[in-house]
This record gives structure tokens, sequence and C-alpha cells, in this order.
């Protein structure tokens, strides 16, 4: 068991906002990317260096061919039988003045089966594919299957727009917290989920109901993160933003390649990683908001490969 498995969305997001010069003038850009929260922490790994398999739903039309190429050309092995979407999704990104995303969806999301890859050591996934119908409860069912062998991460990454039921995403999202081995998610996120209380005291229950860490970013104010041996703070480190796009996702990626770098994956080093100290937590979440302000400099979801991240 050497390699990850990311399950999840991948689709194009269509980013509109921001101004270019054209003839001398300033008009409104608009650009397309490939992107989906998953999709962008398998390629973030990928590029690290970490042997990564895909498991997704698109189509094989102009749009999903183009993110078949985006995975090669990153060295993600796509999962077979993940090209038998109808159309590829999209997500339309309308950035405020500060480089804030807002999104818009046009996705069908299912799963069947399960996926034709050895045992991985690390199975991560979050955002669309835990919450949206009928392919979710595909995702929880892999997730269970997968915790004898692997190391499970997840990622909220919460959609509003795309969330007719709320409560009963609520409930599914807690499942996942309690299934799951590392845990990051945002502050809007958390504003979303549990208005009432705030980020550290939502990040302390979700510790108590299972994961080894839950880490919390807070956009320009940083990133927490807490674990058995206490709690951790980390500046965001200054930077340029070009836009906020990928961000979380460079963070989640990050996340992960520093606890594989500690040889802390894989279900049979469970107890290990619940019992990581205080320092190594740091060291991780050093890692983890590195990669995430490399990625705000650039626009789009373009994480950053290991020359960018160990040479930063």
């Amino acid at each position: 068991m050497s390699r990850a498995l990311v399950i999840g969305e991948a689709l194009i997001d269509i980013v509109e906002g921001g101004h270019e010069r054209a003839s001398g003038t300033e008009r409104a850009s608009r650009t397309e990317h490939v992107g989906g929260s998953p999709l962008n922490v398998a390629v973030g790994l990928a590029r690290l260096g970490r042997p990564v398999d895909f498991l997704t739903h698109i189509a094989d039309d102009e749009r999903g061919r183009r993110i078949v190429k985006h995975l090669e050309d990153s060295g993600v092995q796509l999962v077979p039988g993940s090209m038998t979407a109808k159309r590829t999704a999209t997500a339309r990104a309308v950035l405020d003045a500060d480089g804030s995303a807002h999104y818009e969806f046009d996705i069908d999301w299912q799963l069947a089966g399960t996926p034709e890859v050895a045992p991985p050591l690390l199975v991560h996934t979050g955002s669309i594919a835990t919450v949206l119908e009928p392919g979710c409860r595909a995702v929880a069912a892999l997730l269970d299957a997968y915790h004898l062998s692997a190391t499970l991460t997840f990622d909220p990454n919460v959609r509003p727009a795309l969330i007719s039921e709320e409560e009963t995403a609520r409930r599914r999202i807690e499942r996942l917290v309690e299934r799951c081995d590392v845990v990051k998610v945002s502050d809007e996120d958390l504003a979303w989920i549990d208005p009432r209380h705030s980020p550290e005291q939502i990040a302390r229950t979700w510790l108590s109901m299972g994961p080894s860490i839950v880490a919390v970013t807070m956009g320009s104010n940083g990133a927490f993160a807490v674990c058995r041996a206490g709690l951790v703070r980390m500046p965001a480190r200054p930077v340029q933003v070009v836009d906020t796009v990928g961000a979380g996702d460079a963070f989640m990626t990050g996340l992960i390649d520093a606890l594989w770098s500690l040889g802390l994956l894989g279900a049979d080093r469970r107890r290990d990683l619940a019992r990581l100290s205080a320092d190594a937590l740091e060291r991780v979440l050093s890692t983890a908001v590195l990669a995430s302000s490399l990625t705000v400099a650039r626009a789009g979801a373009d994480l950053p490969d290991r020359d960018a991240l160990t040479g930063s």
C-alpha cells in the first residue's frame, strides 16, 4: 500500500471577474480552469511526487477530455469507469474585488461499483461528492470499506448552492467526521454547519468524535489545528493574492503530504497519528499554510510542485 485514492468531483471552473487589458481598454475577464476540490487535491499530491488514483464522474466530451489531459499531465491515474457521465460538470466562479470566489454549479454526481485499484494507503474525499445524491451514498460506503486499510481524510468544503436538505447534509458531514482520521474545514464552512458555536469549539467537539487532527483555515487570519496534544495556531504568510480558488485544497494537500513524510499514513499507523505531538502538528500545519499561500498567488487552482514547496 503506497498510493493515495482520491474520490470526488472533477469539473471545469468558469471564472468571471477581475479585469484584463485589451487594445488599451479594460474589460471583465472570463477564463476556464480544470477544477473540483477532490481533483485539486489529487493533482496537488501528484505534483508533490505522491502516487495517486482518482475516482470521479465525468463525460467523454471536450471538457471531460480536458480534465483527463490535466490529470495525465500532473501524473494522476484516472480510475477505470470514471468517464460515464452524460456531461462534464461546471462551476461558475464569480470573483469579488478581493479575489474571493462565489460559485454556481451544473453537476450530476454518481458513482457505481468498487474502484479497480490496489488497497490504498490514504483515501481522501470531500465537498460536493459527500453530500450530493445519489453519489454521496457510494462515497460513504467506500470510506467504510477502506477504513480497515487506509487513513481517511475529509474536507467538507460546503457548497450551499447545491444543498436543498440542509439538516441532511449536516448529518452526513457529522458522520464522515466521526469516521475520518484527519478533517480540514474552513471557518466559513463552520459558520454554515454550526453558527451557534465558535470554530475552536466545533473543532474540539469534532476531535472528540474520532479524528486525530481537525484543522481549520481562516483565510488571511491563518489557520489552527487541534490534536490530542493540544491546539496549534499558524499565521497566514504575506502574499499578493491573485484569487482564492484552490486555496483550501492546497492546504489539504500540504496537510496530507506532511503526514505522509512523517510516515503516519495507513490504518496500521492510526495509533501513532492519534499520538501526534504539538510540535509535529506545528510542522504539519506550517507545510499546509505554505502550500495554500503559494496557490493564492497564482490564477486558478494552480497548486505547487515539490520544488516550489521546498524552495519557499
